[in-house]
């Protein structure tokens, strides 16, 4: 019979074959097999003939069926793995009907016919689900799954015990079950899995204690049981596993004191690899265990919202790659260890609302890559030290509801990335800096009684005059004053009275004769349409080509070019504004005029910008740039003091990003959509790259702006040209942290075409997959998970779930915009398309979208220009 198998699978791959066997036994020959003395003979009648061939026949057209369900080695699923699949599924629900797909003959399981399972051998390597609305339980005859790797069905609202038949599994690697609603224990017996690696069970309901024996594995290097119920205390297992990376406990029950075994004994060439230790939100009490220092690698350490006491161990002053230092809400005492100077990696120092106190050492300027630092709610005292003015990438500094005496320091000004100060609550005195009064709001210096100069309510008082000493004596002599008798003190009051009424009439008539000569103004200019305009009492100013010019009372200087609308420099002073965000440029408001239009005003940093000569040149050919899918710059504002304002349309639907990202559940992001917007963002590249010879430099979703109809609009155009080197540094170093700057800026620092290619590959690649470039995956950016996706073959995972609801009708657009624009975020410049050729892939790939990505007029006005 083995070699009548092989000759059945040699009529599969050679059909010819079978023809010349069915005409020799026609031709009357026989086939003789012996096997244990027993012989077959092939009768040479018709019938058998007949009956063979058509035997050979049906087998020969079911062989092809039953390979539709095998890899691409040949092989079907085995029945001990089919006959398990169908447990999971009996206990799982599926309130999609997601696993229709998994039929009862078996067939298609391990060729792709079954959603979610992968094979090799005909053996079930990977179980992949998430995402998939999967309620129910796991079945415990997961266990029979012997070969296999890796099992996630994470974002469900799967209920029940983790499987305790999950340390049957020999190759068990990957364990991706976050984000349900699993209960019980942790099976110690997790730990058996020799060669497990990713042990994933975040944000369930799992109670009880962790078992030492979960860190047997020693190629187990991510461990995340955070969000749970777990209690009792940290296994000492843990901080002596050489393999493990990635370990989060944080937001349980956990309690005692932190083991200080990290790193275990001192052994040569023995390296320990935890890089991120996440503790907080536990009960955890003790002091911070001086051993960690042992982990060299270590690249954050969250141990805030626990019980914590004791001094901050000098030894962690070794940690050369620590970026994340949060120890906050704990009661840690003592004084922050000189050794801290040494942390220049560190990027975030978080020490609020301990019992830290003594001053604050000189030596914080050392730390160069600081960015974030909070030492709010301790006991610090003497004063704010000044050298914290050198440290040039600071963006927030807290130091409120402390005992610092003295002055703020002048140096805090020359911090022109920093966008939130809190010094407030403390016994600071003197006058506050006038650029930091004007950058922030009074609520950061209030609670400090001699502070003053911070508000209106706050003025600094005069120096009191000198007294002279008489020449007779040298001493003055007190004058004597009769008491005021009850008709001078109502003279007195009735006269104060009498003033502060003649105020408020001038007052009343000085603003209806400003409304008066505004509403003239206005109308006249509506009127005669001329280019140019004069505030009152301001003298004219010649017309530029295309603008209006206008000088305002306090002597600054609005700039029309051509809009919806027009508006006097005191309505633009004066208007309502609401702060939309804040960005390395500058910050952006939606203001609102008095005549109810609304527009949106970006406030550009002094610090960073050209100067008005300059700026007045670059930003003129600005204002001249039109298209649909660029930003229409209206007009600009200088201001007296140096303050730049630049006046945009305002879009209504806000920025892509929060489109993408801050959405509610019930709002949907059809394919169509998107792949509108992405198709109009290319548009508006290439025409800044081909006709107005501009580089973005920043291109991020946070920049792209969406109208009424969603139609995208890119923002911050040409601002680089605005802003000296050492700000669009500044700039170029943001996108990095965003996700969206090329790998090549780390070096040349130079924005080029490619660079802006890349940033829009970035912003493709979000579209698909919904995730947000700021937020990393595994320790990978987002074009570099994405690839790694693919790469195993695993695709539909990429995508959101929202566009894999139409999979089947829109599966080959989405696989070639995925191609698309990973050939944009490839590492080596020279290789990726240039925007006109990325258009082009992309109007191929939806023809249809070519003319519906383009908004309301070649000329890039905005759906509110057409309304007037």
């Amino acid at each position: 019979m083995d070699r009548w198998n092989t000759s059945l699978s040699g009529f599969y791959n050679n059909p010819f074959r079978f023809l010349n066997l069915y005409s020799e036994i026609k031709a009357g020959s026989s086939w003789v097999h012996d096997k244990e003395e027993e012989k077959w003979k092939l009768s040479s009648s018709s019938s058998w003939y007949n009956t063979l061939f058509l035997l050979v026949v049906i087998v020969l057209s079911i062989f092809p069926i039953l390979s539709a369900g095998r890899n691409t080695d040949g092989v079907i699923v085995t029945q001990s793995d089919f006959q398990a699949l169908r447990a999971i599924k009996h206990e799982l629900i599926d309130f999609r009907g997601i696993l229709k797909s998994w039929n009862d003959s078996g067939l298609g399981a391990c060729a792709g016919g079954w959603v979610g399972i992968k094979c090799v051998n005909g053996e079930v390597i990977a179980i992949q689900l998430p995402w998939k609305g999967l309620g129910g339980r796991i079945s415990e005859k997961i266990g029979q799954l012997q070969a296999l790797r890796k099992i996630s069905l994470h974002d469900n609202v799967i209920a029940g015990p983790v499987p305790t038949s999950l340390s049957f599994l020999p190759n068990l690697r990957g364990v991706y079950l976050f984000n349900n609603r699993l209960s019980g224990s942790i099976p110690p017996s997790i730990g058996r899995s020799p060669i497990l690696q990713t042990l994933d069970l975040s944000n369930n309901q799992l109670s009880g204690t962790i078992s030492p024996s979960l860190a047997n594995s020693t190629r187990l290097y991510r461990l995340n049981l955070s969000h749970n119920a777990l209690s009792g205390s940290i296994p000492v297992s843990f901080t002596q596993s050489p393999s493990l990376t990635f370990l989060a406990l944080e937001h349980n029950n956990l309690s005692g004191s932190i083991p200080d075994t990290w790193g275990g004994s001192v052994v040569v060439n023995k390296s320990y690899q935890l890089q991120y230790l996440t503790l907080d939100h536990n009960l955890l009490s003790g002091k911070i265990p001086a051993s960690i220092s042992k982990l060299s690698m270590l690249e954050e350490i969250n141990l805030s919202h626990n019980h914590i006491n004791g001094a901050i161990p000098d030894e962690l002053g070794s940690l050369s790659r620590l970026t994340i230092l949060d120890l906050s809400n704990n009661a840690i005492n003592g004084t922050i260890p000189a050794s801290f100077s040494n942390l220049t990696a560190l990027a975030t120092l978080d020490l609020k609302s301990n019992l830290l106190d003594n001053q604050i050492p000189d030596t914080m300027d050392r730390l160069k890559n600081l960015s974030v630092l909070d030492l709010s709610n301790n006991k610090f005292i003497g004063h704010i030290p000044a050298t914290i003015g050198n440290i040039s990438g600071l963006t927030s500094l807290y130091l409120s509801e402390n005992n610092f005496t003295g002055e703020i320091p002048n140096s805090l000004v020359s911090l022109g990335n920093l966008t939130s100060l809190d010094v407030s609550y403390n016994n600071l005195s003197g006058i506050v800096p006038s650029p930091l009064s004007k950058k922030f709001n009074s609520s950061a210096f209030v609670g400090n009684l001699e502070l003053c100069g911070y508000s209106p309510s706050t003025p600094c008082a005069s120096p009191p005059p000198q007294t002279l000493p008489s020449p007779v004596s040298g001493v003055v002599k007190p004058h004597r004053h009769r008491k005021l008798s009850t008709k001078d003190i109502i003279l007195i009051a009735s006269g104060a009275l009498l003033v502060v009424l003649l105020l408020l009439c001038c007052m009343l008539l000085c603003c209806l004769i400003r409304k008066n000569a505004n509403s003239r103004a206005k109308n006249g200019s509506k009127a005669s349409g001329l280019a140019t305009t004069t505030g009152r009492g301001a003298k004219s100013v010649p017309a530029v080509a295309g603008t209006d010019v206008e000088s305002g009372e306090a002597g600054g200087k609005l700039v029309h070019f051509d809009g919806p609308f027009v508006f006097a420099a005191d309505d633009l002073l004066c208007a309502t504004a609401e702060i939309m965000g804040k960005s390395t440029y500058g910050t952006a408001y939606k203001a609102t005029l008095e005549d109810g239009n609304q527009v949106a005003v970006k406030r550009l940093r002094e610090k960073i910008t050209k100067g008005q000569k300059e700026f007045e040149a670059e930003v003129a050919e600005l204002g001249k740039i039109r298209h649909p899918n660029i930003l229409a710059l209206r007009a600009y504002y200088l201001g007296p003091k140096g303050e730049k304002l630049l006046v945009y349309d305002y879009m209504p639907n806000g920025s892509l990003s929060s489109f993408l990202h801050a959405r509610g559940p019930e709002t949907t992001i059809d394919w169509p959509t998107r792949m509108r917007i992405a198709i109009g963002i290319t548009k508006g590249i290439c025409f800044l790259h081909t006709k107005e010879n501009i580089i973005h430099g920043n291109l991020t979703s946070s920049n792209i702006l969406l109208d009424e109809q969603n139609n995208p609009k890119i923002a911050d155009v040409g601002l680089s040209r605005l802003m000296t080197t050492a700000g669009n540094t500044n700039v170029i170093a943001t996108a990095g942290t965003l996700g969206y700057r090329a790998p090549e800026l780390s070096k040349i620092k130079n924005a080029s075409t490619k660079t802006d290619v890349y940033s829009l590959g970035v912003i493709i690649l979000e579209l698909l997959t919904g995730k947000s470039p700021s937020e990393a995956t595994d320790g990978l950016d987002l074009p570099q998970w994405v690839a790694s996706i693919v790469k195993e073959e695993w695709t539909n995972e990429v995508f959101d779930v929202e566009l894999m609801r139409d999979a089947p009708n829109i599966g080959d657009e989405l696989l070639n915009t995925l191609k698309l624009a990973l050939h944009c975020v490839d590492p080596t410049p020279t290789a990726r398309p240039e925007a006109p050729q990325v258009l082009q892939k992309l109007e191929e790939i939806k023809p249809e979208l070519m003319l519906a990505a383009t908004s309301s007029g070649d000329d890039g006005t905005a759906v509110q220009e057409k309304s007037q």
